[in-house]
């Protein structure tokens, strides 16, 4: 007897056995009471979270034999219902729109419309995948999914609702399917657990809930490769043999490094992590992992449910949560990333990794933009920003009377504000800092006012037009002579007063 995996043995059968889309089965369990079923439904979400199965519960309320009208409970021991449970009912049609993309499928699927199911109340067509279909596919089935047959239902699934074209989308019901809890995956690998007599501890059901990431089938696959080799009991020491480990030793060393500013030592650290087999866009993503624990340990505090760690290390975690601010974990996360897109195409990616490397841990000798806008209101209050190291000897302390003024820069412009500072005296024992006064300079004599322009005349006009000056602008920069007027005379051109 062949073996049947857990996600296809334990796939929920009834709407109660959804899990974490409440929501959703609520309003089908309402729309079958209250004789509101829709033409047309869409099923949107991530991968594992339910779509198909959902899709099959509803087709079994619709076309369960046991009533004489749809129901929320189907009973699930009629032939259409097991048949549907199987996905070989002749009245539900399961098509792959992967396989089947053209024009032609549609066709041949919407002539077959027209025919009332065989046994059952509704023909319900599940087409998963749906975004895959073509163009001109789409457009074939946009009449029957308006205005189909009272017979038939459409039921669609796909991971990618973007690429479903508007036109679909305004024909038909859209439900988004959540990804589901890691606590209650958890909870429902304890029971499947329990249910084939297998032994496992709560943190390690807990551990792999959250390397499903959302995903209940990929929960119960990764359920099912650890049965392979651990048998019928399931301790963390064996889920770290299979499975990338939550928290790796070399990565907390190489944390501890880069809080120290130590790029030799991250370096070695480095070397001797990726000895140990792992690929660089995995030892990327696992270091990723681990950072992101510390950033939400920085964040939500050592009580959070957000991280699962084991209680033996959690103390060594909470204390290098504390080494780096938040926006710290944030760039590491960001450098990190990208250098995880880039290390799978590049044919330098040791490198790549060893330079990412060394610039998180030199990260210290760079300013933040906080503290340099903390050190621009310095200067603008008149306070002097902090300075590292040792002062200069020639420095004089600062008072009131030789306070430098600095130099501001306007953004955006090229304005600059200068004060005129006048040198200090030189200084006799026992006395404080002098100043000389500032000269101003003699105030500038009034400009002459200037003498009422004299009307423009034909003459001026003429003699202008005469000008080789003026014809040779004219020629240049092209326009009419408009106004004439005549600079003042200058002391040597006005007549003489006779005085001397």
């Amino acid at each position: 007897m062949s073996y049947t995996v857990l996600a296809r043995k334990f796939r929920s059968q009834t709407f109660d056995e959804v899990i974490g889309q409440e929501s959703i089965t609520t309003t089908l369990k309402n729309a079958i009471t209250q004789d509101r079923v829709h033409h047309g439904y869409l099923f949107c979400g991530t991968r594992g979270v339910g779509k198909t199965s959902m899709a099959r519960i509803l087709a079994k309320a619709l076309n369960c034999l046991a009533g004489d009208e749809p129901t929320v409970t189907p009973c699930g021991e009629c032939d259409a219902c097991q048949a549907i449970a199987r996905g070989d009912d002749v009245d539900v049609v399961e098509i792959d729109a992967a396989s089947n993309t053209g024009v032609d499928n549609i066709r041949e699927l919407r002539s077959n419309t027209i025919y009332r199911p065989t046994r059952s109340r509704f023909k319900i067509y599940i087409i998963d995948e749906v975004h895959m279909l073509s163009t001109g596919a789409f457009n074939a089935l946009l009449k029957t999914l308006e205005e189909p047959p009272e017979h038939v239902k459409f039921i669609f699934a796909t991971t990618e609702s973007h690429k479903v074209p508007a036109t679909i989308l305004s024909r038909v019901q859209r439900f988004d399917f959540k990804s589901i809890p890691a606590s209650e995956i958890a909870g429902q690998l304890l029971d499947i657990c329990e249910a084939e007599s297998v032994e496992i501890e709560k943190d390690t059901a807990r551990r792999l809930a959250r390397l499903a990431n959302g995903s209940m089938r990929d929960a119960l696959s990764l359920l099912d490769q650890v049965l392979s080799l651990a048998g019928q009991r399931i301790s963390s020491e064996i889920v770290d043999e299979l499975l990338p480990a939550s928290h790796d030793e070399l990565f907390a060393e190489l944390i501890d490094r880069l809080a120290e500013g130590d790029a030799a030592g991250a370096l070695s650290v480095v070397d001797h992590s990726l000895g140990q087999g792992r690929t660089l866009d995995l030892w990327c993503t696992l270091l990723i992992g681990q950072i992101r624990d510390l950033m939400i340990l920085r964040t939500c505090g050592p009580e959070t449910d957000l991280v699962d760690a084991p209680s033996a290390i959690l103390p060594k975690l909470v204390e290098q949560s504390q080494k780096f601010d938040s926006g710290a974990f944030v760039y590491m996360i960001t450098v990190l990333e990208e250098l995880r897109r880039s290390v799978k195409t590049s044919g330098s990616g040791r490198a790549l990794v060893e330079a990412a490397v060394i610039r998180l841990a030199e990260a210290s000798n760079f300013s933040s933009i906080e503290s340099l806008l903390a050190q621009v209101k310095g200067i603008d209050s008149g306070v002097s920003p902090p300075t590292t190291g040792k002062p200069d000897a020639k420095q004089l302390p600062s008072t009131k009377k030789n306070a430098v003024a600095p130099i501001r820069e306007v953004a955006g412009s090229s304005i600059a504000q200068t004060a005129k500072i006048s040198k200090s005296a030189e200084l006799s024992p026992g006395e404080g800092p002098r100043t000389k006064p500032v000269e101003r300079p003699a105030a500038s004599p009034p400009a002459p006012a200037r003498s009422p322009l004299r009307r423009t005349t034909q003459d001026d006009l003429k003699a202008a037009q005469a000008d080789p000056t003026v014809q040779e602008a004219l020629r240049l920069f092209g326009g009419q002579i408009v106004e004439v007027q005549r600079a003042p005379a200058r002391m040597s051109e006005q007549p003489s007063t006779g005085k001397e």
